[in-house]
């Protein structure tokens, strides 16, 4: 595959930062495409040089664009809308939407069970466990939703228990109303704080015991 150059974006939208600190404009005759088609960008880098412009923000990276000649752009895409237009492909897309809703389907279902397992309440408060389970799930695994549940770089039982703390610190503490001082890790420290708290709470619903229902902040998400 040709050369494809990774910049970083300045205020200004035409002048980009390689990385050996230089400021690069576009040659003549280049136009951006804009991210979203990766089928789109993955042959326009493959018709020649491009520029791949990439802005980090802390440890995530998002995609500005790829420069490249115009000719390579516009040839790509009509290439890519033909091959788009066959009844193959037509098949082709939606065989992988069924693969990938059935894989889905199952992750939902591994995913609640993993969520259980880490609540791991006594017979008393099961019932309360399978609400929670569920709720849990449904904020935590859909496809785009970002959270916790959504990535592989941890096991899923790592998943689950992120996953729970997370949704408890928001449907369980006053964290979303806090006023946080912008202080460098006082966030994180909040956050650490209110997890002790949700695993205090958790515990409490571990033993067979009776407490006050009106007085758990987990409860009151039972029904």
């Amino acid at each position: 595959m040709p050369d494809c150059l990774t910049l970083a974006p300045t205020a200004d939208p035409n002048v980009f930062l390689a990385p050996d600190g230089t400021r690069r404009s576009p040659p003549a005759g280049w136009a951006c495409l804009p991210p979203g088609d990766a089928g789109l960008t993955r042959r326009v880098k493959q018709a020649g040089p491009s520029w791949a412009v990439i802005e980090k923000r802390g440890r995530k990276a998002f995609s500005k664009g790829l420069w490249a000649p115009r000719e390579n752009i516009e040839a790509a895409k009509t290439a890519l809308e033909a091959e788009r237009a066959t009844e193959g492909y037509a098949k082709k897309r939606a065989a992988a939407t069924q693969r990938r809703e059935h894989a889905q389907a199952v992750y939902v279902v591994s995913f609640e069970e993993e969520v259980l397992a880490f609540l791991r309440f006594a017979p008393r408060w099961m019932d309360l466990g399978r609400a929670i389970a569920r709720k849990v799930t449904e904020h935590a695994t859909p496809v785009g939703s970002g959270t916790v549940a959504r990535t592989e770089r941890i096991p899923v039982a790592e998943r689950a228990e992120a996953a729970v703390i997370a949704w408890m610190r928001h449907q369980t503490t006053a964290y979303d109303s806090m006023a946080i001082p912008r202080i460098a890790g006082k966030r994180r420290e909040v956050r650490r704080e209110l997890a002790t708290i949700s695993r205090a709470v958790l515990d409490l619903h571990r033993r067979d015991a009776p407490h006050a229902p009106a007085a758990c902040p987990l409860c009151a998400h039972g029904s």
